[in-house]
Parts: C-alpha cells; sequence; structure tokens
C-alpha cells in the first residue's frame, strides 16, 4: 500500500501554478503507478470512505460545493510554497497545517480563512448559478470581469494584465489577493473581444458549483464545458476539466464507491459517451505531469481522491506536498465533501472559512431543485 502523502509528494514536487506563463515548472515524468489506466479497482491505493448513513443527492451535492470551498480556504496560507525545505520546517511546528494562522505564501497575502484566486472564482460561478437559476454565460462572464477586472481588489499594479513585464519586480509578497495568467488572459481578452486559451487547473478548481447543480442530467457536461470555455477556452483544459466533472457527479450521485475509478474509464472509453472529446484517449493514458498544466495537476489531485482515508488528513496530505495546494484542496475537498456530506467536513474548519454562510446559502438555492 502506498505512503499518501509520499506518494503525492513525488508527483506534485514539480508542480507549480500559473502565476506567469514564464513561471512553469520543468516537465517531470509521472510516476506509471499514477497513470489513470493503472488505477484499478484491484490496487490497494483505492479508499472507501465511512459514512453513517447514506446520504440524499442534494447532501451530497452541497457536501460537494462546501467541501471545494473549504479545502481551498485551509489550504490558502500555505498556498505556492514551492521551497520543501521551508515547508518541511513549517509542519515541523504545526503538523496540521490547515488554516495556518499566518499566511507564508510568498506571493501574496490574504488573511487565513478567505479564499484563493480559485475559491473566488467557483464562488463568482456559484453566485452566479443561484442569482440566475442555472447557467447563464453572459451573466457569468460579467461577474468574472467585475470581481476580478477593473477597480477589483484583484486589481494592483503587479496584476495589472498589460503590465510591463520589463518593468522593475516589486517586492513580494503582496498584500492582497493574486491575479494570476489565467484571470491576465482573460481580462486581456474580454477587453479585446477574443478567447481565452489557457491550459491551467482553474477549471477543474472550480467546476464543484456546477455539476453539483446539473449531476444526475444530460447536459450536464454540456454546461461544465461552457463554463469553462468563458475562461479557459482551451480544448485540453476542457477535457479534462470534463473528466474531473465525471468523478465528481460520480459521488455525488453514488456516494463513496470503490469502483469509481473503472465506472469513469469506461465512460471515457465509451464511443457513445455523452460529450465526448477528441483528447479523451490522452487522459486515460498520459503520462506527464509537468508544472500545473493539463492533465498531469489533474492526476495529482485526483490521486489524493482515489487515496483519501479522510476529508481532514486528504486535504493535509496534500498540502504537505507544496505547490498549488488550493487548486489540489478544492476538487479534493469537493470528491470527499459528495461523500461524506456536510456533517462529514469538520464544523471547525467550516467555521474558520470566512465565506461559510454565504456559501451554504447559495449551496441550498443551487441544489434546491434535485
Amino acid at each position: 500500500m502506498y505512503n499518501n502523502a509520499c506518494t503525492i509528494r513525488r508527483v506534485v514536487t514539480c508542480i507549480l501554478c500559473p502565476i506567469s506563463s514564464t513561471e512553469v515548472g520543468s516537465q517531470q515524468t509521472l510516476p506509471r503507478e499514477l497513470s489513470l489506466c493503472n488505477w484499478r479497482t484491484s490496487d490497494s491505493v483505492i479508499k472507501v470512505l465511512p459514512t453513517k448513513m447514506a446520504l440524499a443527492q442534494a447532501e451530497r451535492a452541497i457536501g460537494a460545493i462546501i467541501g471545494a470551498a473549504v479545502g481551498d480556504s485551509a489550504a490558502q496560507p500555505l498556498h505556492w510554497v514551492y521551497d520543501l525545505q521551508k515547508l518541511s520546517v513549517l509542519l515541523s511546528e504545526m503538523p496540521q497545517p490547515e488554516f495556518w494562522p499566518q499566511s507564508a505564501n510568498p506571493f501574496y497575502r490574504r488573511n487565513t480563512g478567505q479564499q484563493s484566486c480559485y475559491g473566488d472564482q467557483a464562488f463568482v460561478l456559484l453566485e452566479s448559478l443561484s442569482e440566475s437559476g442555472g447557467l447563464s454565460v453572459d451573466d457569468l462572464q460579467q461577474r468574472t470581469y467585475r470581481f476580478f477586472g477593473p477597480g477589483s481588489e484583484y486589481d494592483t499594479p503587479l496584476n495589472d494584465p498589460y503590465r510591463d513585464k520589463g518593468a522593475p519586480r516589486p517586492q513580494l509578497p503582496i498584500e492582497g489577493p493574486w491575479r494570476q495568467a489565467s484571470l491576465k488572459s482573460f481580462i486581456k481578452n474580454v477587453d479585446a473581444g477574443k478567447a481565452e486559451t489557457d491550459n491551467q487547473i482553474d477549471g477543474v478548481a472550480k467546476l464543484a458549483p456546477v455539476v453539483a447543480c446539473y449531476a444526475g442530467k444530460p447536459e450536464m457536461l454540456e454546461r461544465v464545458e461552457e463554463v469553462i470555455r468563458v475562461t479557459q477556452n482551451n480544448d485540453m483544459c476542457v477535457t479534462v476539466t470534463l473528466a474531473a466533472a465525471r468523478f465528481l457527479e460520480h459521488f455525488i450521485l453514488n456516494g463513496p464507491d470503490p469502483k469509481a475509478m473503472e465506472a469513469v474509464l469506461e465512460q471515457l472509453s465509451d464511443p457513445n459517451r455523452s460529450n465526448p472529446q477528441e483528447l479523451d484517449k490522452a487522459i486515460i493514458e498520459t503520462q506527464r505531469a509537468h508544472s500545473c498544466c493539463l492533465p498531469g495537476a489533474f492526476q495529482a489531485a485526483l490521486h489524493g481522491v482515489l487515496t483519501a482515508k479522510s476529508y481532514e488528513q486528504a486535504i493535509r496530505d496534500t498540502m504537505s506536498c507544496g505547490g498549488c495546494t488550493c487548486s489540489r484542496s478544492s476538487f479534493i475537498g469537493a470528491c470527499i465533501g459528495a461523500q461524506v456530506g456536510l456533517e462529514g467536513i469538520p464544523s471547525t474548519w467550516r467555521s474558520k472559512t470566512l465565506r461559510y454562510n454565504t456559501l451554504l446559502d447559495l449551496a441550498k438555492k443551487v441544489v434546491s431543485p434535485l
């Protein structure tokens, strides 16, 4: 049996996030045992999380939304720590790293309990789904632009998408949130009337609200694709995010399932599958993980889901690996939250998530028709 934290570390120590398109890590080989086509139900890495009783679908959907947000918030103070020696020192001081009391992020500083740029994107999506009674692409694009665009708290000199790259580099970390490469490109492309073509993990990190809203409905994958193409009109990003959506939907519909991997692989291999993508085969067979680009970054997060013993431990394990903790914690938190429900997410963690009450109210509105 794999040691969970150590095995994940083998994959994600090379994973950097899209701080800028020039700050992406070099390619490294993904261990063969972590390729999707090698993760079968018979493997001892697959876990089934215990639950007290069967949950209704709406409860699992709410668990997915809240699980993603709480996971993101828990990881935010230690987001983007790439110096593993520094991280090891921090973890030796406090083995339970969630909601670290003082930010150790080397790029930006936010208060503990706030969301990362990924959590904020998911919040904007959740708010749009709630206010629009479902997906409205126009509303989502407008809300995203307002939340992250000119005049927002993300609009700082360093985060200016039009900033001269040759200008002197300001001192880091900055106070306030970080507008990463994906969002900068989105803003520039909206201004220019163009489509976004980013190839990062943002889509996987923010998908919980739309999957929760449409789980079990034939249009689910189509709606997920529409959401992703608002900010990431890129085929590889869409393909990976749709694969992630299939996993999350499976847990929302079925709860804990030792055959989740085989079920999704069967879907991806079905010639009559819904919303097929030309790159689906690459998601199954790929054995490369490079920086925060896809599909490797998704595989690292998925490994955290499939080896989880509990919500808390899964988030702690992925945080102990450094790098893009928030994006991985969001997807891991969503999938485990769907399995254990709201009560399976520690109440102390929920209370430390500053936006929790608002998130819960919005989540209930989004899944109320279920």
